[in-house]
């Protein structure tokens, strides 16, 4: 009989090899050979179980994976991320017998990253494949419907673990001298799937910060807002969430600033604003050395500084055509950093922020991706908190792409501060001006002023 331990060591290198099998067909194409590659290593590791026993059977049993009798206690990062993968799916078991084929295995990924998609946007989930050597156990209907009245909490929790995973990255690039591109991954992968459950509460979810986080938060919310820009281009699939990595990762350098520069509180002496500046070549140095990172990631760190007008840093460094994703990345970058309250800085409202990235003539930034950036997120982003025309509060539930300043919110307080018993919404732009109804934003409204949660609203 084969000892525990080594038991222990099998089952935890089949659950990692699945874990890489399923990220390569989230994504990439059946026939792309990253997909062939994970499928074959998890083969490999299935025959090793397959010397001892005819099943093997991947469960998930009270938030634990289990493979066989094999209970795996250990909360790795990897196998954190796929049990979540797998909750999501409504998958509680799958059973593989002896003999299953390359085929079977591609067609099972495939089957559980669609199962995953469909589960996020709350469609119609279709039945799994035949595969004569692979079965299925799913979660019962009632189960996932139960689920889908937490969306809210799900995706703010989705948000955190987005936020900690991201520290770890950090902490992993400051000790090993590089991140984890697999966890780089589990991080991306998990707010396009938050995106496409819920985009409203996670855009709002951005705005909500602690600053005491903020170098964690604004690595996920620069890849959020990157992503979310990308979309309205029309950019999805691998190469959306490639942006997101470059989005996520732009500002990796900084685990070679010293500590004391990085955390001032006060204003940088021009010396540590050198050093600060230096974070583009050492982001790219350590970006180019990680395997397995699309070439995109490296150049967005090195170049999320640049100017189309030729301006920013490095110094002396010129681009004729900024990368897209460079671009994105940049307007996110700077949009998020000057609306995000810190210690030493108060957050600006979205009006004075598009009002800097519209500067010196608009030479600095592409116009139209500025445009396209407000026609996304809004003069008054979703989630937010305004002051209307008539006195009243309320919250921004969507964004009105024709007329950015006159969102659709939903009111929560009369003028004189009273929570009204039952909020309503409307659509600024539909008022008139002098009609009774809220037809504009007067003014943004600080959350620390008002007792209003706006992600409860929403």
């Amino acid at each position: 009989m084969m000892h525990h331990g080594r038991r222990v060591q099998l089952a935890d290198e089949v659950l990692r090899r699945f874990a890489s099998a399923l990220r390569a067909a989230q994504f990439y194409s059946v026939q792309h050979p990253l997909v062939a590659q994970n499928v074959s290593g998890f083969g490999e590791a299935l025959s090793l179980v397959f010397d001892n026993q005819q099943t093997v059977t991947l469960g998930v049993v009270a938030g634990e994976f289990v493979v066989g009798d094999v209970p795996l206690i250990r909360a790795s990062t990897a196998l954190t991320a796929l049990l979540k993968r797998l909750q999501r799916a409504g998958v509680e078991r799958i059973t593989i017998d002896r003999g299953v084929t390359p085929d079977e295995v591609t067609t099972l990924m495939h089957a559980l990253a669609a199962l995953e998609a469909t589960a996020a946007i709350g469609r119609e989930e279709a039945a799994m494949p035949s595969m004569p050597h692979i079965h299925v156990g799913r979660i019962q209907v009632q189960q996932r419907a139960d689920a889908g009245t937490v969306d809210t909490t799900a995706v703010r929790q989705l948000y955190g673990d987005a936020t900690r995973l991201a520290s770890e990255l950090w902490d992993m690039t400051t000790a090993e001298g590089r991140p984890d591109p697999e966890q780089a991954r589990t991080v991306v992968d998990s707010l396009a799937q938050a995106a496409a459950q819920n985009r409203t509460a996670l855009m709002a979810l951005t705005a909500l910060k602690d600053y005491d986080n903020y170098t964690f938060t604004h690595m996920v919310n620069v890849s959020i807002l990157t992503m979310a820009q990308a979309r309205a281009l029309g950019i999805d699939g691998v190469v959306l969430r490639e942006f997101g990595l470059a989005g996520l990762m732009h500002d990796i350098g900084k685990v070679r600033t010293p500590a004391e520069i990085l955390n001032k509180t006060s204003a940088l002496t021009q010396p540590e604003y050198e050093i600060i500046k230096r974070h583009v070549v050492d982001g790219a140095e350590i970006l180019r050395s990680t395997p397995d990172l699309p070439a995109v990631v490296p150049i967005v760190a090195f170049e999320h500084h640049l100017r189309i007008d030729g301006t920013g840093y490095p110094v002396a460094v010129r681009r004729t055509d900024l990368n897209l994703a460079t671009q994105l990345c940049g307007i996110a970058d700077v949009y998020d950093a000057m609306r995000s309250k810190r210690r030493y800085q108060k957050s600006m409202p979205t009006e004075r922020i598009l009002a800097v990235l519209q500067t010196n003539d608009g030479r600095q930034f592409n116009q139209q991706l500025v445009r396209r950036f407000v026609q996304v997120i809004g003069v008054y982003p979703v989630g937010n908190l305004v002051r209307l025309d008539t006195g009243e509060t309320a919250v921004v539930v969507r964004v009105n792409a024709a007329d950015p300043h006159r969102p659709h919110v939903r009111v929560v307080l009369s003028p004189d501060g009273r929570r009204l018993g039952k909020p309503y919404d409307v659509s600024l732009w539909h008022n008139e001006p002098g009609s009774g109804w809220p037809s504009t934003v007067a003014a943004p409204v600080d959350p620390g002023t008002v007792d209003v949660e706006p992600l409860s609203v929403l």
